[in-house]
């Protein structure tokens, strides 16, 4: 017996080894390397390659505010020939494919008279340039899907071949001939539904590369026709629901969501999205009251607390239009279960800042978009820009409206009697002691507790034991020590590091110090150290009269220039005459009630108009007033630029009379444009250099006076701290 199992081991092993062998044509090598190459080497290829197609499906992330890619595959550079992409950020399961389907070949291919007779190399090398595609390295996969055409014409996969390399040109910008082969291939009646289905998926692409949107929209129809690939319907589906959308066909991009909601087995993502998508295509109320109670049932399913900024978000646009306030909550709700997602929460926070800004509460609207710029990763985008330029437009307002707030209080309290100061006084050191006494309790009870969201009794455990830091109430108490002595009190909220979220720019402001002086601890409860900071001489009453004027008449002009908030803007000047305010700003301030209230029609512009032609005859807002038919005559029909530069090339000559005279009828015919200040300090300019320092300190402060927010303004005012420097 022995002999025999002796004989049949050397036996088998002479098989083996014969049929290891690569380079006879027989039937057991044929066998034996496909069965190989399919069930060892290639099987465990196609598994990792599986794998990193899950890890890039779960780890990109699509930027839903735009119309997504028809496949998740992010490239950062334009692929060219010779050029490799970014390998980086793949899966590394995609490198260990394309080990597997290199060794596949190298260990199993059967070349034998110019023929592979090893029925599985075909789909090592298909295997090969899908790894290569996805690991981003276009040209190579390129190569290994041209190789399989060529050598294997017949294969059963050739279609699929034909298909990625198809694929391959789009991502290389060859998309025609991408389009070329994929129409030939649709042509033939054997394509299988799979392969027609990635076929037009791909042509999609192709198109969407160009930019061909109606293109798009049909091969995508064609595509979703059967759903063989789950993952890749679901997203052809939301696209084509989204490019639908664009072109304003809200039933149709409906239905395409709705197929997204009810298709089995699509990615969660897609179906939450889609209902998202939904609720931006209500049209009228009743279509609005459903999709709010739809969404309000969303964020109540706990399965949705990854989406719950994006839903609340979407709550706020439905309700925006006939219910700011109830759109502001849930913008805020946005930004406070925003997580992970910052560009959400940027948008979140600008609604919120527009919000505020249309309601002319200008100092909290600063303050949310402040927010976006320090959360922002993508500064150079238009819409951050545009957010820093509002933003910075902001700046003058927000010191103004402090400065005319706080001088107010401070004149308020200096009109009052001994008696009244000193009730006032001690009702506000009153508040005062009861908040830092309330300070004062909420530090012992966290210093008592460790934290004040969590107490070890509370969940079962001992006062001074757990392994978590917070179940240790005297660990727990140190670090919150710690943390006062280090940052103080600090509210919760985001960027608490910053003490001071709103620096603003207040160079061009010329008033003094308007800061609340520091007041020593030991006398912050006297009502006589308060007292004492009062204006007291006529002098001092005077500056800070001036501060508040100032302060008026600018936020005056700033928000009928720069804001077109015209009734706000007449409010303040309106206000600011009650001041009786001196002549350097009472006419001006006139001149521009006058221009406003002749905007809105009102009869006031003819008490203002008859009051400055009237009081200040010479003065040069009555000029402008009597003779605004004076430009008629003028040649017009250059434009102002043009205007703006003969007059500046006539400054250049010192021909000065014509400056001023083109300055003045320029400045007539274009009233209200931004290029009107220009010819103003232009004019100041050639008054300085004819008639003397005198004279032009009297147009700068012209310039300064009336458009003190502008690039003119701020350089007359500079202008004017240097000749005042020199005298």
């Amino acid at each position: 017996m022995k002999n025999i199992y002796k004989i049949a081991a050397v036996f088998l092993t002479f098989i083996v080894a014969y049929s290891c062998s690569t380079k006879k044509d027989a039937f057991v090598n044929r066998q034996y390397h496909a069965i190989s190459t399919k069930y060892n080497v290639l099987f465990n290829g196609e598994q990792a390659f599986l794998q990193g197609l899950e890890a890039l499906n779960a780890n990109y992330e699509d930027n839903y505010w735009d119309v997504l890619p028809i496949e998740p595959l992010k490239v950062d550079e334009l692929a060219m020939p010779g050029m490799m992409g970014d390998t980086d950020s793949s899966p590394q399961e995609f490198e260990r494919a394309e080990e597997k389907a290199v060794k596949a070949i190298q260990k199993h291919s059967m070349l034998i008279a110019r023929q592979e007779r090893n029925s599985q190399i075909d789909a090592a090398y298909l295997l090969l340039g899908k790894a290569r595609y996805y690991s981003k390295r276009f040209v190579p996969s390129l190569e290994a899907f041209n190789y399989i055409i060529i050598n294997y014409p017949t294969a059963d996969l050739i279609d699929e071949a034909w298909i990625w390399r198809s694929k391959t040109h789009v991502r290389l910008r060859n998309e025609e001939i991408a389009i070329d082969r994929l129409k030939t291939l649709l042509t033939k009646e054997s394509i299988s539904k799979i392969d027609l289905e990635s076929a037009h998926t791909t042509l999609a692409m192709a198109y969407q590369s160009l930019d061909s949107i109606p293109q798009v929209i049909y091969h995508l129809n064609q595509a979703v026709v059967t759903d063989y690939n789950k993952e890749q319907t679901a997203r052809n589906l939301f696209v084509l629901g989204q490019l639908y959308q664009n072109k304003n066909e809200r039933d149709s991009a409906n239905i395409a969501f709705q197929k997204v909601i009810d298709l089995k087995k699509s990615p969660y993502k897609y179906k939450i999205h889609a209902e998202i998508e939904q609720a931006k295509n209500v049209s009228n109320k009743e279509e609005a009251l459903v999709m709010i109670e739809e969404l309000e049932r969303l964020i109540k399913d706990r399965y949705n607390r990854e989406y719950l900024d994006e839903l609340y978000f979407r709550l706020g646009e439905i309700t925006a239009q006939d219910d700011v306030e109830t759109a502001l909550y849930y913008y805020k709700n946005a930004v406070e279960t925003s997580t992970n997602n910052s560009f959400q929460k940027e948008l979140s926070y600008e609604a919120i800042g527009n919000i505020y800004f249309d309601k002319a509460e200008f100092s909290t609207a600063g303050a949310y978009y402040d927010s976006i710029l320090q959360i922002s990763t993508n500064e150079n985008s238009k819409r951050i820009r545009s957010i820093k330029r509002k933003r910075n437009n902001l700046d003058e307002v927000i010191a103004y409206e402090d400065i005319a707030k706080k001088n107010d209080s401070i004149l308020e309290i200096v009109a009052m009697s001994p008696e009244e100061q000193n009730n006032y006084f001690n009702s506000y050191i009153k508040k005062l002691q009861a908040e830092e006494e309330r300070k004062l309790l909420a530090q012992e009870l966290q210093g008592n507790t460790g934290s004040s969201f969590y107490n070890a009794n509370d969940i079962g455990g001992s006062s001074n034991s757990g392994k978590w830091y917070f179940y240790n109430t005297q660990s727990a108490g140190f670090g919150q020590q710690e943390f006062l002595k280090i940052w103080g009190n600090r509210p919760l909220e985001d960027n608490w590091r910053l003490s001071n979220k709103m620096q603003l720019n207040n160079t061009t402001i010329t008033t003094v110090e308007t800061t609340t002086p520091q007041i020593d601890a030991s006398q912050k409860y006297d009502v006589a150290t308060y007292i004492a900071q009062l204006p007291s001489t006529q002098d001092e009453i005077d500056v800070v009269v001036r501060e508040r004027n100032n302060a008026y008449y600018n936020l005056g002009i700033i928000y009928k220039s720069q804001f077109k908030e015209i009734d706000l803007a007449i409010s303040k000047l309106e206000k600011l005459l009650t001041f009786n305010p001196k002549n350097d700003i009472l006419i001006p301030l006139k001149y521009h009630l006058y221009k406003m209230y002749t905007t809105l029609n009102s009869e006031k512009a003819a008490v203002y108009k008859n009051d400055i032609t009237s009081n200040y005859p010479d003065s040069k807002y009555a000029k402008i007033i009597l003779n605004p038919t004076e430009i008629s005559n003028a040649d017009t029909s250059n434009s102002p630029e043009s205007m703006y530069a003969n007059a500046f090339h006539e400054y250049k000559n010192e021909d000065f009379n014509s400056v001023i005279e083109k300055s003045n009828k320029a400045i007539i015919a274009y009233e209200g444009q931004a290029i009107v200040a220009k010819f103003e300090l232009l004019k100041a300019y050639a008054i300085g250099k004819k008639e003397g320092v005198d004279a032009f300190k009297n147009a700068l402060e012209f310039v300064l006076t009336n458009y003190p927010n502008t690039e003119e303004g701020k350089k007359a005012e500079e202008v004017l701290q240097s000749i005042n420097s020199k005298i």
